[in-house]
């Protein structure tokens, strides 16, 4: 499960991810430092405040004593007529009797002057929440539409309209109503938050299988395909070609591709991976397999494996089927199939049968550490900590060299220390990543796990310090800057610098969904929509999963959104 982004626990962080395109406020970089959210204090004070019609609307203006006869009424106004006609219904909403209620708030309505739009307004609202009771949803809509075009910034309105769009599954008018509510509330109403949550994730989840499965396959970039296959050390497919594989005119040549020897599409495709000629290696891992030549199964699980890069698992999932029911097969094969299936059902949200690959591989090759160490990151991804540790320790004890599961196990233990507010614990875990850098001075991923950790301890000049190091070695990997640029945001607040490195990373690597999500996130806190629009739709063209393609979805719409509300209401969120 070679990650190029950091881990972060299922379920972990309580903030959700689509507020990046909608909230903006005081700077907070939560979890593992990988997102730069804006935090907001929640309040649910309104909460209780929608079930019920409102009262009076505008006071009601008594007659003077002393200027009426006694024993005389004065005679009623039509507007306090139609407030004894709303504050009637009120008494049968109350009871439960919503046929009335309707009736009394029709009549409020029509006795109601046009002029008087605040009133009127919360006529059509009380109407509208009585429907609601009898869950008659276009009405409800119907007259929250009338009470808005009446008082547009009329919270209870567009609230009840939103609920009543998502009963008739109207997302997209649902996610502008409630949006409008999030943003006139200061994103401090919990209610109005969930729901905006809730229908950004339906919205999301529905684009994304319509669009994943259309897609067109795009190959990740070269530094992204070299980081996935550095994360396995007992992967035969990803070894280079071994002498007898090549001609012996080449055997001599040092610094140059392998010439193949036999005419094999598996080998073929080989030497196709050490020339980094990524876009011919599953036509000719196909033809090893119509062959049925000697390396049927190696052609197989590389294909699969490629199949999976370029984002197709449904492609990929018949070839890793065939290789794991193999039993000549080589076992490691075997292994590494059940390893990749595992991590393509969790990136399907698929946490058992995940489990259940994992398991067996470790089964039926207990010796490989790629089984412990993908394991171990899986755990963490389950919040599993203690579990994820414990592989870590296993995969270290296999190859005590493994300077990655070092860094990951040393994450872990600060991730158990960080969740459960224990000083002493992140103490050791921060000595830990000390002592991993001393050990494995070349490891990259060592520093800017450490710097994740030292960004959440607010010790920012030092979490620089260790992206700098990432840099220095390895130049090209784009992520890196994305994180440097994020932790400028926060520490320094330089937007420039900040937007600078992102741009970097874009430059590095334009395949890097990572940066043009955070620059789009970025340029929403700016109130540059459009630009944020263009940025997420470039992120979600690059997604290499359907789960992370709904989570782009998820923030572009809520950016969206924002667009629609400004040119409705007139409404927006604080910028930067």
């Amino acid at each position: 499960m070679a990650a190029s982004k950091p881990v972060e626990p299922q379920g972990g962080p309580g903030i959700p991810h689509w507020k990046l395109a909608l909230a903006v406020g005081a700077p907070l970089l939560l979890g593992a430092g990988a997102v730069y959210l804006w935090n907001r204090h929640r309040s649910s004070k309104r909460d209780n405040q929608r079930r019920t019609p409102e009262g009076r609307a505008s006071p009601v203006p008594s007659g003077s004593s002393s200027s009426q006869e006694a024993g005389s009424l004065p005679e009623m106004t039509p507007l306090e007529k139609a407030q004894g006609a709303k504050n009637k219904g009120n008494k049968y909403f109350k009871a439960g009797k919503y046929d009335h209620a309707i009736q009394c708030y029709t009549e409020a309505i029509s006795l109601c002057p046009p002029e008087k739009k605040v009133d009127l307004s919360t006529f059509y609202q009380n109407r509208a929440a009585a429907y609601e009771q009898q869950q008659t949803w276009k009405e409800v809509v119907q007259d929250c539409t009338k009470a808005v075009e009446l008082n547009p910034k009329y919270v209870k309105a567009l609230f009840r309209r939103a609920k009543a769009h998502e009963r008739l599954d109207n997302k997209k008018e649902c996610l502008e109503d409630v949006t409008a509510v999030c943003i006139l509330e200061g994103f401090q109403n919990q209610n109005s938050m969930l729901l905006a949550d809730k229908v950004l994730k339906l919205l999301g989840k529905e684009k994304a299988k319509d669009k994943y499965k259309n897609r067109e396959p795009l190959m990740p970039s070269p530094q992204f395909i070299k980081s996935y296959f550095s994360s396995f050390t007992d992967d035969i497919i990803s070894q280079p070609l071994h002498k007898e594989e090549k001609s012996d005119e080449d055997k001599d040549k040092e610094g140059e591709a392998a010439v193949v020897k036999e005419k094999s599409g598996y080998l073929k495709a080989k030497q196709y991976m050490e020339e980094e000629n990524y876009d011919k290696i599953i036509s000719e891992c196909t033809r090893e397999v119509e062959a049925k030549g000697k390396y049927t199964a190696e052609a197989l699980l590389l294909r699969a494996t490629f199949y999976l890069l370029i984002g197709n698992s449904a492609a990929a999932k018949p070839d890793l089927d065939q290789v794991i029911s193999m039993e000549d097969a080589n076992v490691k094969l075997r292994a590494n199939a059940l390893i990749k299936r595992g991590s393509m059902y969790m990136q399907q949200q698929l946490p058992m049968w995940s489990t259940q690959d994992f398991n067996m591989a470790a089964d039926i090759d207990p010796q490989n550490a790629d089984v412990y160490h993908h394991r171990g990151q899986l755990k963490i991804l389950l919040d599993q900590v203690d579990e994820a540790v414990a592989d870590f320790d296993e995969c270290i004890r296999l190859r005590p060299d493994s300077a990655l599961a070092q860094a990951q196990k040393c994450f872990a233990l600060y991730r158990k220390a960080y969740t459960g507010s224990n000083p002493l614990q992140i103490k050791a875990a921060m000595k830990g990543f000390e002592d991993v850098i001393k050990k494995f001075p070349k490891c990259a991923e060592g520093y800017a796990l450490y710097a994740q950790a030292l960004t959440d301890q607010q010790q920012f000049g030092k979490a620089d310090e260790m992206y700098d190091q990432c840099i220095e070695l390895e130049p090209d990997n784009a992520t890196t800057y994305v994180h440097k640029g994020l932790l400028q945001l926060q520490w320094k607040q330089d937007l420039d610098k900040g937007l600078d490195l992102i741009s970097k990373a874009i430059e590095i690597d334009n395949k890097c969904d990572f940066a043009y999500e955070t620059m789009g996130t970025i340029e929403v806190q700016r109130g540059n929509l459009d630009k944020a629009i263009d940025m997420f739709n470039k992120a979600i063209n690059l997604a290499k999963s359907e789960m992370e393609m709904a989570h782009l979805y998820s923030l572009c719409d809520a950016a969206y959104a924002q667009t629609e509300v400004a040119k409705k209401y007139g409404l927006k969120p604080p910028t930067l």
